[in-house]
């Protein structure tokens, strides 16, 4: 039976390009929507840029051009991305647009009717140096719920606790490095705390299959038990100067993002809508009978699942079938984040020569459709490639193919072999419903378990009959024929089941099969008795350990970003982007105590480093490590940091005890053998690195522990 099906995947934000993290979601999205397309379905995959906020207005203002221009740029570069990874959005807009603005409107008027719009003054945090009030995201503090430094303004990223700026402790600007001052606005809120938004929501999270079973326990912490209702309202306004929608009737103010960002599935629908001739109302309607999916990553859960349901339900829309979660994309266990560089750039992939099907492959290998995090590995991404690819799937069609040009004319066997190949390689066909069954769960990792199971179940057949072997006795022409017949069919099987992965590819493989695009009906039957396939030429090429290097040497800042956190000690005068290898900085060799100056930055830049003075309270050796002293920092205020640091070579830890230095204290806690590591010393070294040339930073007497640098 045909399913009607809107999928979404989660807008990027219009304020950089895509990094690897981005693509895999989409990544994930399009495998989805590719596989139920060639299951016959009619899927819609929809999806645009989020084009609203201060940062699109700070970005864009200080490149000296319009929020208007600047979106307009990255829109192009984003649809170039997506396009380079084969990503095949039925529509691709923004929420900049008349379609958003119309639904972002009525949805308000429609919660405004229901009693669901508040207006109440709040203190909000308003920079007095930028004068104007701070967006959630340009507020940093310490979490209120877990104490995880440098955190946004709205979400933990350590626990995923949504909370407001105002809750956030230690709160500084990210956009001057000011101390914010808190002034009184009147802001419009979604009561999300009503009692209807709180029973309905129960409901909702708990019904079977609406999202996962570790998505749907983290809702009923957020939500409580019985009458104990811990939903707060939801503030969906922001005070001019601000990039985006007014609200009507309310001069100066302005939809926050979370409520015109989602209000962009609907919008990018509707304008596929006009161009095709569909019907909005068909899959947006209170009682359609369409599917409507999300994929989005963890770290907005609680606004797909909470605040967008309740939303669209008293505004008298649908509510999503499903919200499918996924996991972070990690470098060395690290979240990749634009905000805190660790991210390996869509652009610089493509331009290092990498095949994107490659990563497609590998994410396809890893995803499970839980939300467990992905580690970016490119040793074991270029093994996996090597060996699956092209060590199985593309060697069947490059073991046949040759002896079926040139021994057969390019046909294949003369007479129906159908029985006899079922026969020859059991369960090949039969497979068909077991891997379908692993693509709709998003379980593409068991997808393709079992896909190169079957891979090698052929090889093993071609070991077996060594059709190499068979060309050279004539006496054999009949059975190389036909075995290279069952390899030819072999492959287009494996080549239906990988196309939601591989598309390109696949396409590769139908014109030298001589066929049309292939769809998941065709697993049931063969090629036809002497069908002409066409000459065969490599499919596919292995990945070179130069591309891995060319890539690795392309993002290096983004990757030292890492390294740095795990290593311990960055010295005060050298480059900014130290080598991976290394755990301490170096500069260009130019015979300088200190090497050339790093390129400039702002003030702005600057700003985002918190600088603490400390004292070392604790300094000893660490049992196994020939580098580092583990340093117990006291930063004031009662609170101390662990600090692994790579200074053995300079000093003597008994030398160090009761000393006063500097530190970076909001810098992200890193995970080491010997343990965790809260932040990072500052030390000067030579242009060469020299360990034995080390100088850690001593402030003026007279500062104190906690006393901030600037």
């Amino acid at each position: 039976m045909s399913r009607k099906i809107l999928v979404t995947a989660a807008l990027p934000y219009a304020n950089g390009g895509i990094h690897l993290g981005h693509m895999l979601e989409h990544v994930q999205t399009d495998i989805w929507v590719r596989f139920q397309k060639s299951r016959g379905h009619e899927c819609w995959f929809v999806c645009a840029d989020d084009t609203h906020g201060a940062p699109i207005m700070l970005s864009a203002e200080k490149e000296g051009i319009s929020p208007e221009q600047l979106i307009a740029r990255v829109y192009d570069e984003h649809t170039r991305d997506f396009a380079d990874f084969h990503i095949a959005f039925d529509n691709f807009h923004t929420t900049h647009s008349d379609e958003t603005r119309h639904y972002s409107e009525s949805i308000y008027r429609a919660l405004r009717t229901a009693d669901l719009i508040a207006v109440r003054a709040i203190e909000q945090y308003y920079d007095p140096i930028k004068q104007m009030f701070l967006p959630d995201r340009f507020i940093k503090g310490e979490c209120p719920k877990c104490g995880a430094k440098d955190q946004y303004g709205d979400s933990c990223e350590v626990c995923g606790a949504a909370y407001t700026p105002t809750d956030l402790k230690n709160a500084y600007s990210a956009v001057s490095g000011a101390k914010p001052e808190l002034r009184v606005s009147d802001h419009y809120f979604f009561k999300l705390s009503d009692p209807r938004c709180q029973a309905f929501l129960k409901q909702w999270t708990r019904e079977a299959g609406r999202l996962q079973a570790e998505a749907s326990n983290k809702m009923q912490e957020w939500l409580g038990e019985g009458d104990d209702n811990k939903l707060s309202d939801w503030d969906i306004s922001r005070d001019a100067p601000y990039f985006g929608f007014q609200i009507p009737d309310a001069p100066g103010k302005y939809f926050y993002v979370w409520l015109d960002a989602p209000i962009g599935y609907m919008g990018s629908f509707k304008n596929l809508c006009d161009k095709r001739g569909l019907d909005f109302d068909e899959y947006w309607k209170k009682d359609s009978a369409t599917e409507l999916y999300h994929f989005i990553g963890k770290d907005i859960l609680y606004f797909h699942a909470l605040f967008w349901p309740a939303t669209l339900e008293y505004a008298g829309f649908r509510t999503p079938t499903k919200v499918f979660d996924h996991g972070f994309l990690t470098v060395d266990g690290a979240k990749m984040s634009k905000s805190r560089g660790t991210f390996i750039t869509a652009e610089s992939y493509i331009a290092t020569g990498l095949n994107p099907e490659w990563l497609r492959y590998y994410f396809a290998a890893k995803l499970n459709g839980s939300m467990e995090d992905i580690d970016l590995n490119l040793e074991d991404f270029a093994q996996r490639v090597n060996s699956d690819l092209i060590g199985k799937y593309v060697n069947i069609a490059s073991r046949a193919a040759g002896f079926i040009t040139k021994r057969f004319g390019g046909q294949l066997l003369h007479s129906h072999y159908i029985d006899r190949f079922r026969t020859d390689l059991p369960g090949i066909v039969e497979a068909a419903e077991e891997i379908a069954g692993y693509y709709e769960a998003r379980d593409t990792a068991r997808a393709v378990r079992k896909i190169m199971a079957l891979a090698d179940q052929i090889n093993q057949y071609v070991d077996k009959h060594q059709p190499w072997q068979l060309a050279k006795n004539h006496e054999h022409e009949e059975l190389l024929h036909y075995v290279c017949t069952v390899l030819i069919n072999a492959f287009r099987l494996l080549t239906i089941y990988l196309k939601p992965v591989l598309p390109k590819l696949a396409q590769r493989a139908e014109e030298f099969l001589n066929i049309a695009p292939l769809h998941w009906a065709d697993v049931g039957h063969l090629l036809p008795p002497a069908h002409l396939i066409n000459t065969y030429e490599h499919l596919m090429q292995r990945i070179d350990p130069k591309q891995i290097e060319a890539l690795i040497a392309a993002n290096r800042q983004s990757l030292e970003a890492v390294a740095e956190v795990a290593h311990a000690v960055a010295p005060a005068s050298t480059t900014a982007t130290p080598p991976v290898a290394s755990p301490i900085a170096s500069a260009n060799p130019s015979g300088a105590a200190g090497g050339e100056i790093a390129p400039q930055i702002t003030v702005d830049d600057f700003s985002k480093i918190d600088l603490r003075i400390a004292r070392i309270s604790d300094a000893k050796h660490v049992v196994g490590a020939d580098k580092l002293i583990q340093l117990t920092l006291d930063i004031g205020n009662g609170e101390t940091r662990n600090v692994f640091a790579g200074i053995k070579s300079a000093y003597d830890p008994a030398q160090l005890v009761d000393r006063l230095t500097v530190m970076v204290a909001n810098l992200a806690p890193r995970k080491m053998k010997f343990g965790l590591s809260e932040g990072m010393v500052l030390a000067a070294s030579d242009s060469a690195g020299n360990t034995s040339g080390l100088y850690l930073l001593s402030p003026d007497s007279g500062a104190t522990p906690g006393m901030r640098v600037k």
